[in-house]
């Protein structure tokens, strides 16, 4: 059984963290949806200058979550932290956009509607959840086997002294 462990630890030196890499590659799609969305609405509530902010921060999201993604293959530690604070925006996002949308009242063809109805508030709001439940979750798996591998490595080393 611990020789298992132990050859299953060896064989990480050489194969990538494909799992994290693969939640996170999950996490920009979930965004990517999201991000259709919420921008296909054609209402005036929208066109102003914190959509182009939003529209920005996807960019520099979608970026910076797949720079991760690379950098969490190779078991790097720092990565994970970076999808910490990641999932932890996207958190926040729900509260900026869909909270806000849901709870303004626009006029449209002299109808008064909410500029985000509640099934696409629901949507918005599963779609940014899933987007950070991913972007966590990948970082505890990485953090687990960055820290496992990296142990295995100095019993190795200290093996060979």
């Amino acid at each position: 059984m611990m020789n298992d462990q132990s050859i299953r630890l060896d064989r990480m030196r050489f194969t990538k963290n494909t799992t994290s890499s693969r939640l996170v590659l999950l996490a920009i799609l979930f965004d990517a949806i999201y991000f259709v969305s919420l921008y296909k609405i054609n209402v005036e509530y929208y066109y102003n200058m914190m959509m182009g902010a939003s529209i920005l921060y996807n960019l520099v999201f979608m970026l910076a979550a797949f720079l991760a993604s690379e950098g969490v293959k190779n078991y790097k530690q720092g990565y994970s932290w970076v999808l910490c604070l990641l999932g932890a925006i996207q958190i926040v996002r729900i509260f900026i956009w869909p909270v806000h949308a849901h709870a303004t009242s626009v006029t449209v063809a002299g109808q008064e509607l909410l500029a985000m109805n509640n099934g696409q508030f629901v949507r918005a709001v599963i779609y940014l959840v899933a987007s950070a439940v991913c972007l966590i979750v990948a970082a505890a798996v990485n953090l687990t086997k960055s820290r496992a591998l990296k142990a295995h490595i100095a019993g190795l080393e200290g093996q060979k002294a």
